[in-house]
């Protein structure tokens, strides 16, 4: 699958804070672990991150009856506080796709009202994928807003990039 209308989804989202907060935020173990997950009632058992280039991540979340879903992968590029990309790959049995390697891209564009998040994420594996990982991001940066930076516009979605 090829086609970037079926393998890549695309969000932004404005925050009330400085493209350094949001960098931070993004890439920080103990500020992801309080943030990053689909949903508000799921909970992070830890975070790992090694940013520089070539250094990997692993992230970990928890659903409502337990069951732990972690996704990780390698750096490859780290601008701070202007742009990442990164490697996505779920681990396990859990999560759409496991085994499937797709690429992340965030940029941090600083404007009057903070800081805007552009997202990108593609080499999705199906169009069942690229419906779960949209949800997800959605839910994830709506916990960014919320649990982080306590505002923020509603995530809006480009449609297929």
């Amino acid at each position: 699958m090829s086609s970037p209308e079926l393998d890549t989804v695309r969000l932004q989202r404005t925050l009330p804070a400085t493209p350094e907060e949001v960098f931070d935020a993004w890439t920080s173990p103990e500020v992801l672990a309080r943030w990053w997950g689909p949903s508000p009632t799921w909970s992070s058992p830890g975070c790992e991150v090694d940013l520089r280039v070539g250094g990997r991540y692993r992230l970990r979340v928890t659903d409502d009856d337990g069951r732990v879903y972690a996704v990780g992968g390698e750096y490859r590029e780290v601008d701070r506080p202007h742009r990442l990309v990164y490697t996505w790959c779920w681990e396990g049995a859990n999560g759409p796709d496991p085994g499937h390697v797709s690429v992340v891209t965030v940029e941090f564009l600083g404007d009057p009202d903070g800081t805007t998040v552009v997202l990108e994420h593609r080499q999705l594996a199906s169009e069942d994928s690229r419906s779960a990982h949209a949800a997800g991001w959605i839910g994830a940066l709506d916990n960014l807003a919320k649990k982080i930076f306590v505002g923020g516009d509603s995530a809006d979605t480009d449609g297929p990039a």
